[in-house]
């Protein structure tokens, strides 16, 4: 009869001590103290007031958990029963009364200590390989109860909030955001112009330089691109990425003018799109329409590209495109490339698609509060959990875990089972994991990364491997 047993052990008690289910924790809470965010949390909640608990480290524990899977605070549970990974864990309430007291002070605050841990984390190893850093805006519904704060009918019929977020798209960051309420609109310029703002604020000083309001284009150190879908596509957008010396790619509807530059192009002028190594994309080509469509309302050096492609098998399609037999999309630019390899570039914007699954998958997938400030501070620890996973994978992780999903790096590093002596600092991980050797070896990537910075206000961990 054994053999057709699935569990094991005949015998199951719950008492065992001085054992924790989260081990690899760890890791993620040794990133955020080297990059600074645990001190940048502390100082920007400083001013609320507290008794037994700080609201700075609340926040920091609140974000290890998000990172680790949580969705609302009842699930700081699983991390104030393993104190010995991060410390003392305040109660549901205390935690309830922090979120409370935050307002903007504490929002503006918070926002410069990502920044700041942001520039350490880049200098570590996390930042773009090149010279180039493309911010991709975009946004997603996130659902809710109708009676919570700023709730309103989506466009998919459901109810909730419709933020708006500026991504880093080579590094997989979130730069900022804005919490909208449901019924906001995808092209609303002045939105996008002040997270444009944000993002550009986000950066550190060497990329952010020469990008701000007014600023030369010579002093510019970094090229920054800004690209969006069509609902991006405004004039105000593409002036203020004028204005602050930044290029843009957008998507361009697919209007009456377009249509009619479509059918007047013969079919040798078009060029087959290309993938990322260089071959050809099968069923897909590209062309140039800027000469028979007046662009002249936008920025100068203003380009349209068009695109077609066969359809693939449940793809919406408009009149237009049942009467052509193709699917067809267009954007517009500023750059001077060849159509295919600037259609290749607008097209890899659906690496934001990712940055945006994996932020829902920190938390912003549920927004568990009724008042909308409480939600605007839960959404900012949500990205500030999924850039502490980013920064912890870009900079000590290889291979391909180095582009593993939150879900795959939960499963694998983050779950791992240890044993604790409190007396001695000391965390033994599972001998028999599968996947324990790997991050030991993060770790040990983590701490070597970071070795030459500067010391500032933060000391690196003696804790033995």
């Amino acid at each position: 009869m054994d053999a057709i047993r699935l569990a094991q052990p005949r015998t199951v008690t719950g008492d065992a001590e001085g054992l924790v289910s989260r081990g690899g924790l760890v890791w993620l809470a040794e990133t955020a103290d080297l990059t600074g965010l645990t001190s940048g949390l502390s100082d920007a909640f400083d001013t609320l007031a507290w008794r037994t608990r700080r609201p700075g480290r609340t926040m920091a524990q609140m974000v290890l958990a998000l990172a680790d899977g949580a969705s609302c605070l009842s699930d700081l549970a699983a991390l104030r029963g393993q104190p010995a990974v991060a410390g003392p864990v305040a109660s549901e309430p205390t935690v309830w009364r922090t979120f409370n007291a935050v307002g903007p002070v504490e929002l503006r605050a918070l926002a410069s200590a990502r920044a700041a841990a942001r520039d350490r984390a880049w200098a570590a190893g996390a930042g773009p390989d090149g010279e180039l850093l493309v911010i991709d805006m975009d946004a997603t519904i996130v659902t809710t109860r109708a009676d919570k704060g700023d709730a309103a009918p989506t466009y998919k019929r459901t109810y909730g909030h419709h933020p708006l977020l500026a991504m880093a798209g080579d590094c997989g960051e979130v730069l900022a955001g804005m919490l909208r309420p449901g019924n906001a609109g995808s092209n609303t310029a002045a939105d996008h112009v002040v997270v444009l703002s944000e993002a550009v604020d986000a950066l550190p000083e060497l990329w952010a330089a020469g990008h701000r309001p007014g600023d030369h284009p010579d002093d510019t150190a970094k090229e920054l691109v800004v690209r969006a879908d069509a609902g991006g596509a405004t004039h105000w957008l593409a002036e203020e990425c004028r204005e602050r010396n930044i290029g843009f790619s957008l998507g361009y509807a697919i209007d009456g003018r377009v249509r009619d530059a479509v059918c007047l192009t013969p079919d040798d002028h078009w060029q087959p799109a290309v993938e990322p190594d260089g071959t050809a994309r099968p069923g897909a080509e590209v062309v140039e329409l800027t000469h028979l469509v007046d662009l002249s309302a936008w920025p100068d050096g203003t380009r349209l590209i068009a695109r077609r492609e066969r359809p693939h098998p449940g793809a919406q399609l408009t009149l237009f495109d049942t009467i052509e037999g193709m699917r067809h999309t267009a954007f517009i630019c500023d750059h001077d490339d060849d159509p295919a390899t600037l259609e290749l570039f607008q097209r890899q914007r659906a690496r934001a698609e990712n940055v945006i699954r994996d932020t829902k998958a920190c938390g912003l997938a549920n927004l568990p509060f009724d008042d909308v400030v409480n939600n605007e501070v839960w959404m900012q620890l949500c990205f500030c959990a999924h850039d502490l996973l980013v920064w912890a994978q870009q900079i000590s992780l290889t291979g391909p875990l180095r582009r593993a999903t939150p879900k795959t790096l939960r499963h694998r590093l983050l779950h791992i089972a240890a044993r604790t002596t409190p007396t001695r600092q000391r965390l033994d991980l599972d001998r028999t994991w599968p996947w324990t050797t790997t991050l030991i070896d993060a770790l040990h990537h983590l701490r070597a990364a970071f070795a030459p910075l500067t010391v500032t206000d933060w000391t690196t961990p003696q804790a033995a491997l």
